[in-house]
C-alpha cells in the first residue's frame, strides 16, 4: 500500500466517531446491617466492567455508585438526581424492595431501564409489569423454592420469621405458595440485634422446621443466637439464599450447620463461565463471591450483551436484547418470561465440610428447572 493510501486510511480511522459513553446508575445499600450485600453486588458488577477495561459489550460505560443507606427517600433523591442532572437511563444495584419501590416510579416514567439484581417488588411482576423493568437476579420463586424444599424434607409444621417491611411480607406470602399454610409468623425490625423474644416464641410453638429470612448482618445475629438457644440441632432451618451466603457462613461457622438453602446459583456450579467468575472474583477481592456478587456480575454480562447488540443505544431495542438473554450466564442458563422476570434452575444447598474440613455451602441437587414466578400470567405483555 502506498504512503498516500496509508495516510488516507489513518485519517478515516481517526475521523470515526467515538462510541458514546453509557452512564449506569448503581444505587445500592452500602451501610448499616445490609451494607456488605451492596458491597458484594457493586464488586461483582465492577468485576465485569473492569475485565473489559471500562466497557460492557465493547461500549464505554461510566458506573455511578451511591449508597441509599437503606432509606427509600434517599434512594429516590439519588435516582432523581441521576435522571435530571446526569442523564442516566439505565439503573441497577438495588438490594432492598422498599428502596426500589421508592425509585421505580420516577425511573420508569422517565423511560429509563431498571434491571434488578436482587429485589423484585411483586406489584411490578404482574399487572404492573413494564417493558423497561427487568428482574435479573431472583423473584418470589426464591422463597417458593425454599417452601418446596421444606415439603420435600417432610416438614409437617413450618414456622416463619422475617423483617417487618415490604419484602418480609412478600417472603412469608411466597413461602406459603411453596409450602402451604404455616404454623405461625413473626416480623422483626430491620435494625434489630436481639432476637431472644422471637426465638422464645418459636420454641413455644415447637415446629419441626423454621423458614428464616434475615439477610446480611441481621442473619449473623439471628444465627448466633439461634445456636446459643440450643434449638439449632433440634429444628432445621429451611431458607432462601439471602439467609446463608459465604460471608454469613464465615461469620457464624457451625451455627449454620443445620440449614437447607434454596438458591439459583452456587460457587460450585460446574459451567465454565461460573468457574472463571469465581476464580476472578477471589483474585480481585480476596474473598469468595456471594449470591449478590453473582447476580450483579450476571446482570453486567446481560447488559454487555444488550449494549453490543444495540451499539450502545438504550431505546426499545435494548429491552428486546435483554429479554433475549443472549450470553453465557454463570447460572448455566437463563431466559425471561413475558413479565421480564427470570426463568432459571433452582438448587438445594447445604453446609458440609470441604476436602480440608472447612465448612462450605455445597450443591446437593436440583430442585426445579427453568422455573418462573407466579405473577407472569397477570402481565399483559406478550
Amino acid at each position: 500500500m502506498s504512503l498516500q493510501r496509508l495516510l488516507i486510511a489513518a485519517f478515516c480511522l481517526l475521523s470515526l466517531p467515538a462510541l458514546a459513553q453509557v452512564k449506569i446508575g448503581f444505587i445500592t445499600t452500602l451501610s448499616g446491617p445490609g451494607g456488605y450485600l451492596g458491597e458484594d453486588a457493586r464488586d461483582g458488577f465492577m468485576l465485569a466492567v473492569n475485565a473489559e477495561g471500562g466497557k460492557l459489550g465493547g461500549i464505554p460505560v461510566k458506573v455511578l455508585v451511591e449508597d441509599d443507606g437503606l432509606k427509600p427517600a434517599q434512594g429516590r433523591q439519588i435516582a432523581q438526581r441521576y435522571l435530571k442532572t446526569e442523564g442516566v437511563r439505565l439503573f441497577t444495584g438495588s438490594i432492598f424492595t422498599n428502596v426500589a419501590v421508592a425509585m421505580l416510579g420516577d425511573i420508569l416514567e422517565e423511560e429509563a431501564y431498571w434491571l434488578g439484581p436482587n429485589t423484585a417488588p411483586d406489584q411490578y411482576s404482574g399487572k404492573g409489569c413494564h417493558p423497561r423493568y427487568f428482574v435479573t437476579g431472583w423473584d418470589e420463586t426464591l422463597h417458593v423454592s425454599a417452601g418446596d424444599l421444606a415439603r420435600a424434607f417432610g416438614v409437617k409444621k413450618l414456622f416463619g420469621i422475617a423483617p417487618n417491611y415490604q419484602t418480609g411480607k412478600q417472603v412469608i406470602a411466597s413461602i406459603k405458595k411453596g409450602y402451604g399454610e404455616i404454623a405461625g409468623e413473626i416480623y422483626t425490625g430491620l435494625e434489630q440485634n436481639d432476637f431472644s423474644a422471637e426465638i422464645a416464641q418459636i420454641r413455644a410453638a415447637n415446629p419441626d422446621g423454621v423458614y428464616e429470612f434475615q439477610p446480611g448482618g441481621l442473619g449473623i445475629n439471628f444465627l448466633k443466637q439461634w445456636a446459643s438457644s440450643g434449638l439449632k440441632d433440634k429444628i432445621p432451618l429451611y431458607v432462601g439464599a439471602p439467609s446463608l451466603d459465604p460471608r454469613l457462613l464465615m461469620a457464624v461457622g457451625d451455627a449454620a450447620s443445620n440449614m437447607h438453602v434454596a438458591a439459583n446459583w452456587n460457587a460450585d456450579l460446574p459451567n465454565a463461565a461460573n468457574q472463571a467468575f469465581v476464580a476472578a472474583y477471589r483474585a480481585a477481592y480476596n474473598r469468595p463471591p456471594t449470591y449478590y456478587a453473582a447476580n450483579a456480575y450476571d446482570t453486567a454480562l446481560m447488559i454487555a450483551a444488550a449494549l453490543k447488540a444495540t451499539g450502545g443505544k438504550l431505546d426499545d431495542s435494548f429491552g428486546k436484547a435483554v429479554h433475549r438473554a443472549d450470553y453465557a450466564s454463570i447460572r448455566g442458563h437463563i431466559a425471561f418470561a413475558n413479565n421480564n422476570a427470570p426463568l432459571q434452575d433452582w438448587y438445594a444447598l447445604s453446609v458440609k465440610p470441604d476436602a480440608n474440613g472447612k465448612l462450605a455451602i455445597v450443591t446437593d441437587r436440583k430442585i426445579s428447572e427453568m422455573r418462573g414466578g407466579a405473577y407472569a400470567y397477570e402481565c399483559p405483555m406478550k
